[in-house]
């Protein structure tokens, strides 16, 4: 089971983590020099890495336990392999922040006091959403907290994925192994 764990977080790692890391390196980041629709390539990138959580219940399931799984191992499985994979992401941030000495807390609370002089906030507001950026910028420069919270972007879709694919997989008449030819 570790092996299956290791082997799809890995690869859902690598798919999710590669493409972050050559865009963070490809793009003058501490510029402001940003991909279109970052986010929206960031969050595919993940779920289709995260598909490495069904392919690897399944592959437990017909591989190892002979086409039969229960809900909780198939669950575990999954939570395994998104875990690993978010790992992956929280790595490829990491090195990319090292890479390029971008200042993301800086960036976020330039951008969040940005959005509120859009909305037309008052002076105090203003000041107060610089407090909290500073606040932020001070929280994100520890490591653990700064990786908690990078983890905490990818894990909750693994979790879903996990319940989903535990759910269909538990059915050995849903998507069976194939006959030995």
């Amino acid at each position: 089971m570790l092996r299956i764990i290791l082997l799809y977080g890995i690869i859902g790692g690598v798919i999710v983590g590669a493409p972050m890391l050559w865009g963070m390196l490809t793009f003058d980041v501490s510029a402001g020099e940003m991909p279109e629709n970052g986010a929206l390539i960031g969050y595919t990138t993940m779920l289709l890495a995260l598909t490495g959580v069904f392919l690897g219940v399944k592959h437990y399931r017909d591989k190892v336990l002979g086409g039969v799984i229960k809900f909780l191992p198939a669950l575990g499985v999954g939570l395994g392999i998104g875990a690993v994979a978010s790992l992956g992401w929280v790595i490829a941030w990491e090195i990319s922040l090292m890479a390029t000495k971008f200042d993301f807390a800086a960036m976020y609370t330039q951008m969040t006091l940005d959005q509120a002089k859009a909305d037309g906030a008052s002076a105090e507001k203003l000041a107060q959403v610089a407090k909290d950026g500073q606040a932020f910028a001070e929280m994100y420069a520890n490591p653990v907290i700064r990786m908690g919270i990078t983890f905490m972007e990818m894990f909750p879709i693994a979790v879903v994925i996990s319940l989903v694919s535990a759910a269909l997989l538990r059915n050995s008449r849903f998507l069976p192994a194939r006959a030995a030819s």
